[in-house]
């Protein structure tokens, strides 16, 4: 199994900054995709962004022209910028890597960071 050690989160105002970090461990052959959902209090899990092997991005229009998703493939390691943040951007963050090949994928996850957006 893959695993994955997050860090990052933490306590910040309203437009400020906050970096993650994720490094995956243990099975780590054939990582197609990593990145970061979201859970606010009695809300679904979220996509918030992704980004696979060959550094194709996804992100949700939410946080769109306010994150930078970027991987380090040599450290199997997926950063997180997040920037302007926004009270509704509280939630627990989990680091999430799909492991497969050909379309066939088993999904991880981390143990999630707290966010909390407040003055």
């Amino acid at each position: 199994q893959v695993q994955l050690v997050e860090s990052g989160g933490g306590l910040v105002q309203p437009g400020g900054s906050l970096r993650f970090s994720c490094a995956a461990s243990r099975s780590i052959f054939n990582i197609y995709r990593m990145g970061w959902y979201r859970q606010a209090p009695g809300k679904q899990r979220e996509l918030v962004a992704t980004i696979t092997s060959s550094g194709n991005t996804n992100s949700a229009d939410s946080v769109k022209g306010r994150i930078t998703i970027s991987r380090d493939n040599a450290k199997n390691t997926v950063f997180l910028q997040m920037n302007s943040l926004k009270p509704e951007d509280t939630a627990v963050y989990y680091c999430m890597s799909d492991k497969g090949v050909s379309g066939s994928y088993t999904r991880y996850w981390g143990q999630g960071t707290q966010v909390t957006v407040s003055s």
